[in-house]
């Protein structure tokens, strides 16, 4: 009995300081990202990556049991933050070029991703699934350069506007493509096809709006104004987990689930802050994770591959921001460069591709090294270009 007492105290003992010291982890790589040009959720993939098996191996072998619930709490929380960009009001305020450029540069690059990489032989499942994860930016990284640029003209209203949208409408074709993936390798046929997908996406609204609607009157009522964290942090768990049980995307669910709060919550001052004040942590614990599951191996074998997924993704967002502006009479200049300011990709796109390789865990190497090593050169790469492009185009000094 005292050695198993001694063995369960251990346990947890291993556990809190494990806890204990991702967490500082995190509040170092939040540190060292302001004062280097990697963004914090760069240094945080890098420092699982360091810390886990590939490397040096200090992590707990138990904290990969971890990994699975804390990718479903973070991406449930990403989708749901998200959601509060898919507003009436927003879509009026934003206007038909920043509408048609953001779609543009998430449809061109979905396609060309795609088309090109299963033309020279890259497996189905793993083109396709590239191609939805391409078109995904990282808003914050965009925001903290025009914040240091004090960038201030059209051109930035017109990118700010761009970046608070397209990574929802590239989660909608991501959730698409995902599903198409996923019911191809069922070998269900056409028909399998058409209907799984629907299940996928049509499920993932339905289930969204359902709690959405008694969440929207419900939350804030017991603190007016402000939702507390119980509320708004237990139903977007509800909708995560309603979504796993009945086999749909759960960050699609979430982000309707924001939605639907940020269009029919008259009462609420600010729907999302309870969310915003307690998404950190868990995405720090995510992040870490998430680096330490690479394998040095793979990313040694998929440098073209890599290489390839770099060049077609700067491509298909400076051609299709191109092409809408072209349909909505953008001038000249914006049309121009805004596909150069949306070249930084971040957490968004690495919480895409961990999501994918739950789902397909044979590609799980390959898909993750490629992701993150195009992350790792466009958070290097995309800020100091999209700082260039404000200078060019002379909204920033």
């Amino acid at each position: 009995m005292t050695d198993m007492l001694n063995g369960e105290t251990l346990g947890v003992a291993q556990t809190l300081i494990t806890i204990g010291g991702l967490f500082l982890l995190g509040l170092l790589a939040d540190l060292i990202g302001r004062h280097t040009p990697l963004p914090r959720v760069t240094l945080l993939l890098l420092t699982g990556f360091i810390i886990g098996p590939s490397v040096l191996g200090w992590l707990p072998s138990f904290t990969s049991g971890w990994f699975p619930i804390l990718t479903d709490i973070a991406l449930a929380m990403v989708g749901f933050l998200l959601g509060q960009n898919m507003t009436r009001k927003r879509f009026h305020e934003l206007g038909k070029a920043v509408i048609a450029m953001s779609i543009g540069e998430v449809v061109v690059t979905a396609l060309l991703v795609f088309s090109v990489l299963f033309m020279f032989g890259v497996p189905f499942e793993i083109a396709l699934l590239l191609a939805g994860i391409a078109p995904a930016t990282a808003p914050a990284a965009t925001m903290d350069v025009i914040h240091e640029s004090q960038a201030k003209g059209r051109f930035t209203d017109t990118l700010i506007g761009i970046v608070a949208i397209d990574d929802a409408w590239g989660l909608l074709i991501f959730s698409l493509l995902l599903a198409i993936a996923k019911a191809m390798g069922d070998e269900t046929g056409a028909a399998g096809i058409i209907l799984s997908g629907f299940w996928e996406i049509g499920g993932a609204i339905l289930l969204g709006i359902a709690l959405g609607l008694p969440m929207a009157y419900l939350t804030g009522r017991i603190n007016p104004g402000e939702p507390t964290q119980a509320e708004a942090l237990g139903l977007v768990m509800l909708c995560a987990g309603f979504a796993v049980w009945i086999d749909v995307s759960y960050i699609l669910a979430s982000m309707i689930l924001g939605a639907v709060v940020a269009n029919l919550a008259k009462h609420h001052n600010r729907p999302f802050t309870a969310i915003e004040g307690i998404e950190w942590p868990f995405l720090i614990l995510f992040f870490l994770l998430a680096g330490a599951a690479l394998h040095l191996g793979a990313l040694a074998q998929v440098g073209i591959l890599g290489a390839a997924y770099i060049v077609l993704r700067s491509l298909g967002l400076i051609l299709g921001a191109r092409l809408g502006g072209w349909l909505s009479n953008t001038d000249t200049e914006t049309n121009r460069l805004i596909g150069f300011a949306l070249l930084p990709q971040a957490g968004v796109a690495i919480g895409m591709a961990l999501l994918a390789a739950q789902r397909f865990p044979e590609i799980k190497d390959t898909l993750l090294s490629v992701v993150l090593g195009a992350t790792i050169v466009f958070e290097l790469v995309g800020p100091v270009i999209t700082r260039w492009t404000l200078k060019k185009i002379g909204d920033a000094t």
